[in-house]
């Protein structure tokens, strides 16, 4: 006698496909047989018709117009674990053309059939075929079931439907649970799980032995989303997320590539819809030249024009491998655009004046966008005169240069360390907005046709340096995660977005224009970690949880670090037409003071008189006022030698 065991069942699910057709192939003409003497016995209530050489004759001939009907429908085609409405179709479809075979041989061939026989071996056939079918798929997936990890879908959407749906069919995880918010589809079953609310996590969590919660919630807002991630970060699970709506629609991604909780998704920030309008006005059918292309900022600005409609894009990047990378990514982007678009990708430093003027009359570059800069404050903190001539004179020959070639429109990425700078990097950001105010005021006296203006905002997620990929390293390494100070606070804000509202800014400016980007609510950075720690399914190992899984360890401010950055120096402030983006009115030298200041500067910097070069700055309108002394790394060398 054959015993059907589970691992017998595991070895047909690994045979090979044509191995299974036959199987398929003959189990249905066996169930072809049983359904037709089981109709004829279900009606003559006799075992003499196995005598009946007619009806022997009329299953001869159906066999075979089975198997041709089965073949054509494509029921052999079907995967068994992917089984559909449409392979149920199929089915329904075989059976009644099977039967209507059965009618027409009978009729014929002159062999009497009663008319109940055809009925129930339809009946019977359905049964056989449909629900042989029905009862592997199960055994298959329940099979596989036991080898998956149990995870809970939050959301019981059509996203989370979807992905339900897409894990069933899938081998790494195994729904057991829904959750969802909406009261009229909670303790309701869909696609099997019942769907709970959220207080019945905890106990799911316990049940199933869960590891992770999949968040299925795309078109939800980010503050709804903050607010669920709230609530489930006290589980010892790990979060995980499907794509956003748009990746989604767009076929950037699929439902299943799940991936880390987004920070953005974690502090709660919606985006505001941009002003199209704003965005095209300095760059349709324009010259655009970017400095610094290559950089967390410049690279985004640049993906966000090229999708704007420009003439031509130039890209000004002084590191081989960043233009590199940027040029590639943009020549594939711009392979797929509607329209015809040049991409210039050039080397070079803005130290350089005779550069970026051959370039800009070359080109004949219309707008400009000015984010070459040395950003990271302890690396320029080091490296004074090296951060002082690319932050200070890199902008004042970018800015002389665009006057020259009459470029329309100069935009300059600033930082919200330019606001009372306690830094080195803060203060040459601040320089640079000075030079920018004064140009502003000489061109505008003199007509000329240069417009200037800045934009000021704080960190961007994800950029380079920014904590959020170095704390992601440091928890998949077990930590310690690494703040440099217990109560330091932070504004963020997502690359995209600022780099869009740069873009619209830079369209409203008039002259000498500061604009600030409201950055929300400031986020404490090591509450930021503690978070990321959580929701990455580990705890936090402080005092209170000594055996914790991952330290948080505070390494003291960096030299020029402040505990929090503030984006205004005054109170003075305007809204412009757009709410995330304010106008400020701050303080500024007339060109000739600060030319005066500017050649000081640059004789310190020549002679490399460090001491000159901090009086400098700190006589200079920036509100200056430093932490530490002179930090530059071969200042300090030299001074130990001597």
């Amino acid at each position: 006698m054959i015993r059907f065991t589970k691992s017998s069942f595991e070895l047909l699910f690994r045979a090979p496909r044509p191995v299974k057709r036959i199987v398929g192939i003959f189990a249905d003409l066996f169930f072809v047989t049983l359904a037709f003497w089981s109709a004829l016995i279900v009606r003559f209530d006799t075992s003499d018709i196995f005598k009946n050489l007619d009806y022997w004759f009329l299953l001869a001939a159906l066999i075979p117009l089975t198997l041709l009907i089965n073949v054509r429908l494509g029921l052999y085609r079907a995967v068994i674990r992917y089984i559909s409405t449409k392979a149920a179709k199929s089915i329904g479809l075989a059976v009644a053309f099977t039967t209507l075979a059965l009618v027409f041989v009978s009729y014929y061939s002159s062999i009497p059939l009663p008319r109940t026989v055809p009925i129930a071996f339809a009946a019977f056939l359905v049964i056989l075929v449909g629900g042989s079918r029905l009862v592997v798929r199960v055994i298959l997936l329940d099979t596989q079931k036991n080898k998956k990890e149990p995870v809970i879908i939050y959301g019981a959407g059509s996203a989370g439907r979807q992905l339900a749906q897409s894990l069933v069919q899938g081998h790494a995880y195994s729904p057991v649970a829904f959750i969802d918010d909406d009261k009229r589809i909670q303790k309701s079953s869909i696609q099997g799980l019942t769907v709970f609310n959220r207080n019945q996590v905890s106990d799911l969590i316990a049940k199933y032995s869960v590891k992770r919660v999949l968040l299925a919630m795309p078109r939800e807002s980010k503050k709804r989303v903050a607010r669920v991630l709230s609530s489930l970060e006290n589980f010892s699970v790990e979060i995980l997320s499907i794509p956003s709506s748009a990746d989604l629609v767009g076929g950037k991604a699929k439902i299943d590539e799940l991936h880390e909780v987004s920070i953005n998704e974690l502090l709660g920030r919606d985006s505001v819809k941009p002003n199209v309008e704003l965005l095209q006005a300095n760059i349709k059918d324009k010259v655009v030249m970017i400095t610094g292309a290559g950089g967390s900022i410049g690279s985004e600005i640049c993906r966000q024009i090229i999708s704007q409609q420009p003439k031509k894009v130039i890209l000004m990047e002084l590191s081989e491998f960043a233009l590199y990378k940027i040029n590639g990514e943009l020549q594939k982007l711009a392979d797929e655009l509607t329209y015809d678009l040049t991409i210039v990708p050039l080397l070079g430093s803005v130290q350089h004046k005779n550069r970026l003027l051959t370039i800009m009359r070359t080109f004949s570059v219309q707008t400009v966008y000015h984010a070459a800069a040395y950003k990271h404050v302890p690396v320029v903190e080091h490296n004074v005169i090296e951060g002082v001539r690319n932050n200070v004179f890199g902008t004042l020959f970018a800015a002389e240069a665009a006057i020259e070639a009459q470029i329309e429109t100069f935009v300059l990425i600033s930082t919200d360390k330019a606001v009372r700078p306690t830094n080195v990097m803060g203060t040459t950001k601040r320089m640079a907005e000075l030079v920018l105010q004064a140009l502003s005021d000489k061109t505008l006296q003199s007509r000329g046709k240069t417009r200037f203006c800045m934009v000021r905002f704080g960190n961007v997620l994800g950029s380079s340096g920014s904590v959020v990929p170095l704390f992601r390293e440091q928890i998949k390494q077990g930590g310690p995660v690494t703040v440099t100070h217990p109560e330091i606070i932070r504004y963020f804000m997502t690359i995209p977005e600022a780099s869009q509202l740069v873009i619209q800014a830079g369209a409203m400016g008039k002259g000498g224009d500061v604009f600030v980007l409201d950055m929300g609510d400031p986020v404490k950075i090591s509450d930021l970690a503690a978070k990321m720690i959580r929701l990455s399914g580990m705890t936090v190992a402080d005092d209170s949880n000594p055996d914790g899984d991952v330290a948080i360890k505070y390494t003291g401010l960096r030299p020029g670090e402040k505990l929090f950055e503030e984006l205004l120096i005054g109170d003075d402030i305007t809204q412009t037409e757009h709410r995330r983006i304010m106008s400020a009115h701050e303080s500024w030298l007339p060109w000739e003071e600060l030319d005066n200041i500017l050649i000081k500067l640059d004789e310190a910097c020549h002679q490399f008189d460090h001491e000159g070069i901090r009086r400098l700055l700190l006589q200079a309108p920036t509100g200056f006022v430093p932490k530490d002394g002179i930090c530059d790394l071969v200042w300090n060398a030299k001074e130990k030698s001597l």
